[in-house]
């Protein structure tokens, strides 16, 4: 099972890149849980200084941005 992490304090682009993630996950068939991560203190501890963040399996994929879904399939598998 994939885990997967959305690291941001709840703004629009977490909240977007949360629901990009779950769809091309879903969209893959992959058995995943998907965990929002909105304590600073936590999204520090991954060393992100810049929200959202994309996190699968403990590493971290990509921060500051929503990426392109082509690329969230790269992460994912």
């Amino acid at each position: 099972m994939k885990e997967i992490k959305i690291l941001g304090t709840g703004c629009p682009k977490c909240q977007k890149l949360a629901e990009v993630a779950e769809s091309v996950a879903r969209e893959m068939n992959i058995d995943y849980k998907l965990e929002k991560v909105t304590d600073i203190n936590k999204i520090m501890d991954f060393g992100i200084m810049i929200t959202p963040a994309l996190v699968v399996d403990g590493e971290v994929k990509i921060a500051g941005k929503i990426p392109k879904i082509d690329d969230i399939k790269k992460m994912l598998s």
